[in-house]
């Protein structure tokens, strides 16, 4: 990860005077300390930087963690995304819910005539329909699905953390990854769940 040229003088800083409190780092740059406030989160998430409360300050030594962070910083979407389950719009609710046990898939996609996303459903969205009574083998998906401009989305060039966020955010299990082909047009290139997230998870803390 490539920080930028006051991250690596606040590095430099914290190596020469630590611990150092981060009104003491603000004045040798000569910021206030509001303005260096997303660097030094920024330096401490990564795991370069560690803060103790009331004493300020230090390089982190942790090496394991330290790269841990710094891999996950640098991970994209497009690293880890997995095949998204999708559905046309006019299949019945029956047809989808068997897709989804079929992917083991929490979330599907749904897709119009062009192939454009235009609609997500989930399993609760599933449960709520037989719960409520709805015959699942007349009704299409289209009828339960959250549509557009509703559909949480990311992109191959959005940084993993950043998608995690929005899923926790959201509180919702998986996001389809786009394309965007015209104004408000997304082809589907693939998705993020929480069972994607977990298991890099895991791989960055086997490192």
């Amino acid at each position: 990860m490539k920080f930028t040229e006051r991250q690596e003088n606040i590095i430099t800083i914290v190596k020469s005077n630590q611990p150092i409190t981060g009104t003491d780092i603000a004045n040798e740059l000569g910021y206030s300390k509001s303005t260096i406030r997303s660097d030094l989160s920024l330096l401490t998430h990564t795991g370069v930087l560690d803060a103790k409360p009331k004493v300020g300050y230090i390089i982190n030594t942790d090496k394991q963690s330290n790269t841990v962070n710094m891999k996950l910083f640098e991970t994209t979407v497009k690293d880890i995304k997995s095949k998204a389950v999708c559905v046309k719009e006019n299949i019945s609710l029956h047809d989808a819910v068997i897709q989804i046990f079929l992917n083991d898939a929490g979330t599907v996609f749904v897709t119009n005539e062009q192939d454009y996303l235009c609609g997500v459903v989930s399993r609760k969205d599933f449960l709520k329909s037989i719960l409520g009574n709805v015959d699942i083998n007349q009704v299409p998906v289209s009828v339960i699905m959250t549509r557009m401009p509703n559909i949480i989305i990311t992109n191959d060039q959005e940084s993993i953390v950043d998608a995690a966020k929005k899923i926790i955010q959201h509180k919702i299990d998986a996001l389809p990854v786009v394309e965007e082909i015209e104004p408000n047009s997304f082809k589907i290139t693939g998705r993020i769940s929480k069972t994607t997230l977990s298991k890099l998870f895991v791989q960055l803390t086997e490192l």
